[in-house]
């Protein structure tokens, strides 16, 4: 699988959120669109990306060469040292928009799996009645990213929150002690697709941000201690220098 350097790209996105457009085939409003590469999974291939609105509601869409959703990290036992897979959109939007404390970090909107934890305590995505066995399902997230070297040089990590601290968090915090929503919002994979419809009081906050497109493999801190998880590979940026290209529909 193909693994990109987040170094030139991180430099790119803390140079400016709001970014400029990138090489790549920006449009409206079809959002990011990305040239296939055959060294990426295809899974991961990112070649649209989209945020688009219909009423109060957002749309994340983001479309691959292959089977969106086919491939899931292989259970290793352990939390210390497991991986996440991701779809992500980072976004413009200040983190305060959905609950968090204001000018927090990056906030982007995920779709993970994960087989080693489960962080959705409210819901029972398997249904089986257990409601903390069910991290391998693909499930979404909000989560607030910074810098922290202690990932990799110029690497992302879930912005940790210290011991004893009470930020502000959206009532769907699962209780970790990251910057992390677990707001129950069902992705929906259909053959190249990945599409969740995710609910604003208010749309317009979300209308008028920006964002990108990224697939990626993350890390759980093998001493479980802060930082707690890391981004450890990246697999494709859909505008290639995560500047942010894309526009939200009106």
């Amino acid at each position: 699988m193909k693994l990109l350097n987040l170094s030139p790209l991180l430099a790119v996105l803390l140079a400016g959120l709001g970014g400029h457009a990138s090489a790549q085939d920006v449009g409206h409003p079809h959002g990011i669109t990305t040239k296939a590469d055959a060294a990426v999974e295809a899974s991961f291939d990112i070649v649209r990306t989209r945020i688009s609105s219909e009423g109060r509601t957002a749309i994340f869409q983001m479309a691959v060469s292959g089977e969106a959703g086919a491939l899931r990290p292989a259970q290793s036992g352990k939390l210390a040292g497991s991986s996440v897979f991701s779809y992500v959109w980072p976004t413009s939007l200040d983190p305060s928009v959905i609950g968090f404390e204001a000018k927090a970090g990056i906030l982007a909107f995920a779709v993970t799996s994960h087989p080693d934890f489960d962080d959705t305590p409210l819901f029972d995505e398997n249904g089986d009645g257990k409601l903390d066995n069910d991290g391998d399902l693909w499930h979404s997230h909000w989560v607030v990213l910074q810098p922290d070297a202690a990932c990799g040089k110029d690497a992302l990590k879930a912005v940790d929150i210290p011991e004893g601290a009470k930020p502000r968090v959206p009532k769907t915090w699962p209780g970790l002690p990251i910057l992390i929503d677990s707001p129950g919002w069902t992705p929906v994979f259909k053959d190249k697709t990945v599409n969740v419809r995710v609910p604003f009081d208010d749309i317009s906050a979300v209308e008028g941000g920006s964002f990108d497109g990224v697939t990626a493999a993350l890390r759980v801190n093998a001493s479980v201690h802060s930082p707690l998880l890391c981004v450890a590979n990246v697999f494709k940026v859909a505008s290639g220098d995560l500047s942010l290209p894309g526009k939200v529909n009106k």
